[in-house]
Formats: C-alpha cells, sequence, structure tokens
C-alpha cells in the first residue's frame, strides 16, 4: 500500500488498542536525545504548514535524520525532542491480486481491515521536533530540522523560537 494513502486524514480516528486487536508497537525508538540543560540559547521548531497524517516511521526517520546532522557538535551540546505522538492506528484491507484470486477475496464485505501501524495528525502551526541548542550552532540546527523535514509527507517550516539578536 502506498504511503500517499495515508497522508491525508480523513474519517473519525482510531486510537483505542482494545478494539483493535494485533496494533503493532511503536516504531520511535526515543522522543527525547541529548543534553537535558537550562543554559541554551536558541530553541528551533519543526511546524507543519498543513494538516496531514504522519506515520511513526516517518516521524523516527526525521529524528535519526536530525540527530545525525547535530552529532558533530556533541551530544551534551544540544537537546532534541520529538513533541507528536502517534495515536491513531492505521489499518488496512488486503486484497489478493494474484491470479485464481478470485475466490478468496471478500470485496468491501466486511472492509475494516487489519491493524498496520500508527500515525500521528497534525494540524497547520503543530510542533513536531524541537531542537535546543547554543547560538554557534543555529546554522547546524536548521539544516538538522530542514533535512529532518524531508522526510515528513508535508511541507514544514523551521522556526527560531528564542534567538538573541534574531528577528525571529
Amino acid at each position: 500500500m502506498k504511503g500517499s494513502n495515508y497522508r491525508r486524514p480523513n474519517g473519525m480516528p482510531l486510537t483505542h488498542r482494545d478494539y483493535a486487536g494485533g496494533v503493532p508497537n511503536l516504531r520511535i525508538a526515543r522522543f527525547s536525545t541529548g543534553s537535558a540543560r537550562s543554559d541554551y540559547e536558541v530553541t528551533l521548531e519543526m511546524r507543519s504548514t498543513e494538516m496531514a497524517q504522519i506515520r511513526d516511521q516517518a516521524i523516527e526517520a526525521a529524528r535519526v535524520a536530525a540527530n545525525k546532522k547535530m552529532n558533530p557538535i556533541g551530544e551534551e551540546n544540544y537537546r532534541l525532542t520529538v513533541k507528536q505522538y502517534p495515536h491513531v492506528i492505521i489499518s488496512e484491507n488486503k486484497m489478493i491480486a494474484t491470479a485464481g484470486a478470485d475466490r478468496l477475496q471478500e470485496g468491501m464485505r466486511r472492509a475494516y481491515g487489519k491493524p498496520i501501524g500508527r500515525a500521528a495528525r497534525v494540524r497547520p502551526e503543530t510542533v513536531i521536533m524541537v531542537i535546543e541548542t547554543m547560538q554557534k550552532d543555529l546554522s547546524l540546527a536548521k539544516k538538522a530540522l530542514a533535512t529532518a523535514g524531508s522526510k515528513m509527507p508535508m511541507p514544514i517550516r523551521v522556526n527560531v523560537v528564542n534567538a538573541p539578536n534574531s528577528g525571529t
């Protein structure tokens, strides 16, 4: 199944694991990396620009990409936090498309489907990921979030929230 089939949220989300048996485990390894200090000078946010549904694999790929870009300055000089948790359970009605499959398919009868993954639904201006770092590493952090944004299913925007001598 294509990822584009799950990009746009439609209908009510299924979020209760009790009602969907066999929900896969979360694929995000950790939600926070780096050092938790209080003296960071700059905070950057990756925000969505449109409504979308982000699969947990995309969130993990974005986290890994941003962490890899920030690694050269050392883990004690930044903090990367994923702000979205994938609550929505995605299900798929798998259809058999091989020869002789006409007697095995049910078509749209009982077409609920099996759970195949999880996703987070975001609206415009929702914060997805945050990097806190020092002023000297601002450009590297912007590149890290831009790289992470390329893993997202919608366009993103990077905001510098609090930076001394910065216009944003």
